[in-house]
């Protein structure tokens, strides 16, 4: 499997994503609509996360009369705004994995049939563990990070419904809004709903704080675009990475034919790189 590369000769797990062998490429991963659509949900949890802490555990705001300034009015106000953005991203996104390209569903059908997907997984996670030395090379998320993603995808339903359940008690009369009202006895009631809202956030902020740090540690140590290619689409998939590449090693033979004598020498599957 070869899709959306630029020749067509590497070949690819189509379950794992995993590269297997054959002369590597440039790959087109995330499509456009992809792309936008996280920065919007970026820019919209910047905003949510800060007012929304404030409406869970207000200050004491402005001295000045509440009539007069209508300051956590305002919050509320930009909180509501950037949440219904969130909630119409996450619509498209969830489209996007109906028409899109296979990268753009692989978080939403984790291939849990599959050994070779909980080999990577397992193998990963060493990696990040500090207990392997090397990563495998992967074309769009590896196993463990495809799982964090459906995970804070379920993060993203759950904060969405809890929203609108405790937006739905305050909403005007005849507003759409008001039919989420069923949702509060589902989440055991105002307080819980709001409990759950309050810690998911946390979680929600944890996990971007690892994502921000690992997106930036595979691009740079595993040199594969990972940061670039959100902005581009393209991750750039050396062959040197793949030779010295954990356990799926790809052979200088098979790989890269016409290696220049000045690379470095090949060694064994795992090695320690140079």
């Amino acid at each position: 499997m070869a899709s959306n590369a630029t020749g067509g000769s590497m070949k690819v797990d189509p379950v794992s994503g995993a590269v297997l062998g054959g002369k590597l490429e440039q790959v087109y991963v995330y499509e456009a609509p992809i792309r936008i659509w996280h920065w919007v949900m970026m820019i919209a949890m910047f905003v949510l996360i800060p007012t929304g802490y404030l409406i869970g555990s207000p200050w004491n705001g402005p001295r000045e009369d509440a009539a007069f300034t209508y300051f956590f009015g305002n919050v509320r106000m930009i909180h509501f705004i950037a949440a219904m953005v969130f909630v119409v991203a996450f619509l498209v996104r969830l489209y996007w994995a109906i028409i899109g390209n296979h990268h753009a569903r692989a978080i939403f059908i984790l291939p849990v049939w599959s050994g070779s997907w909980w080999k990577g997984l397992f193998s990963q996670a060493r990696y990040y563990l500090f207990l392997k030395k090397e990563s495998a090379l992967w074309i769009g998320h590896n196993p463990l990070a495809g799982m964090a993603y459906a995970i804070v995808f379920l993060f993203y339903f759950t904060m969405i419904g809890t929203g609108l359940a405790m937006y739905s008690v305050s909403a005007r009369v005849g507003s759409p809004l008001r039919s989420f009202e069923f949702l509060v006895p589902l989440f055991g009631g105002l307080s819980t709903a709001h409990w759950i809202h309050h810690v998911i956030m946390w979680l929600i902020l944890g996990f971007a704080v690892h994502h921000v740090y690992s997106a930036i540690y595979m691009s740079q140590v595993e040199a594969n675009a990972t940061v670039e290619s959100i902005f581009s689409g393209y991750k750039f998939v050396p062959p040197e990475d793949v030779i010295y590449s954990g356990y799926r090693f790809v052979s200088r033979e098979e790989s890269v034919p016409d290696r220049p004598a000045h690379a470095a020498p090949s060694r064994k599957p795992g090695g320690p790189r140079g």
